[in-house]
């Protein structure tokens, strides 16, 4: 079963009680029959059917305990999510999966009007879970499904800011639970692929510019910058810098240590890969506007 499977079999009834299940979340780790009983005021034999119906399709799991309780997959979340974003029109129908990356699944959106969006889930793992709760400074939530939708919250907060200051990111266009939807930047490829560019130090100049626009403007840094983050366009050597739910705040007392990180793998591959002439030092001098204009 995956998404586009369960968005065709759902009934009104199914859709319900996940919805039900969903709202008690942050209360219990199963939520018990009674609260679904009150909670989706459904006749009993109609509850009883929905969730044997969705357990089978793995949309839930059931906890057969002293209290017989149940709660929602990450299938399901994915599902309530796009069912969201449908009904408040941002997309009409869900395409193909476009990639996978260490933290989310990125699909193909169709917009009303047949516009191509990038509909990001974001999948918030135990690795990178521990991680969070030893670096970030970000409330942590004891659900993977809550800390997901947090890591999603983060990121398109941060792309609206950084897109609003004119950094090259995909512009957001909506988020629901754990699921981000910006503009589709067609014809872009990760840099960690290596394509070949007509302008390497445009594209180089795109992510330095991003970097400090980040750092001054918005005041934040994205403490995990490297080739799999950044996305060009091999015509035109544009470059956006992308998965941005990690970020610290420029006030954070790693945010030095993760600015400097962040630009030392950048310019380690340019000049490794493209031969751009550049220095880590010079760039962070420049970042933080502590190169004067001698040449004026």
């Amino acid at each position: 079963m995956n998404i586009h499977e369960a968005l065709k079999v759902l009934t009104p009834d199914d859709i319900r009680v996940l919805q039900a299940i969903e709202k008690y979340l942050k209360q219990y780790e199963f939520v018990p029959i009674e609260v679904l009983e009150r909670t989706t005021r459904l006749p009993p034999h109609r509850l009883e059917r929905s969730l044997y119906k969705l357990n089978s399709l793995k949309l839930i799991r059931r906890q057969s305990a002293a209290t017989l309780g149940y709660r929602l997959t990450i299938l399901a979340y994915d599902v309530l999510a796009v069912l969201s974003l449908m009904k408040r029109g941002v997309i009409e129908a869900l395409g193909d999966k476009l990639g996978v990356g260490k933290e989310s699944d990125v699909y193909l959106g169709i917009a009303p009007g047949g516009k191509k969006l990038a509909v990001k889930f974001h999948r918030v793992g135990r690795t990178s879970f521990r991680h969070v709760v030893r670096h970030r400074t970000y409330k942590v939530e004891d659900s993977w499904l809550l800390q997901s939708k947090v890591s999603a919250q983060r990121e398109f907060a941060a792309l609206r800011e950084l897109y609003e200051v004119g950094a090259k990111v995909p512009k957001p266009i909506d988020r629901s639970r754990h699921v981000v939807v910006t503009e589709l930047i067609e014809g872009a490829v990760e840099l960690s692929e290596k394509p070949a560019l007509n302008d390497p130090l445009k594209a180089f100049g795109d992510v330095i510019e991003t970097i400090a626009k980040a750092y001054n403007d918005v005041g934040i840094v994205h403490g995990d910058l490297s080739e799999y983050n950044i996305i060009v366009i091999p015509e035109t050597s544009e470059a956006y810098v992308i998965d941005w739910p990690q970020y610290v705040e420029k006030d954070h007392p790693s945010a030095e240590k993760l600015l400097r990180r962040d630009v030392e793998y950048v310019v380690r591959f340019f000049k490794k890969v493209y031969g751009v002439p550049a220095e880590t030092e010079e760039v962070l001098r420049a970042i933080k506007g502590e190169v004067s204009d001698s040449g004026s």
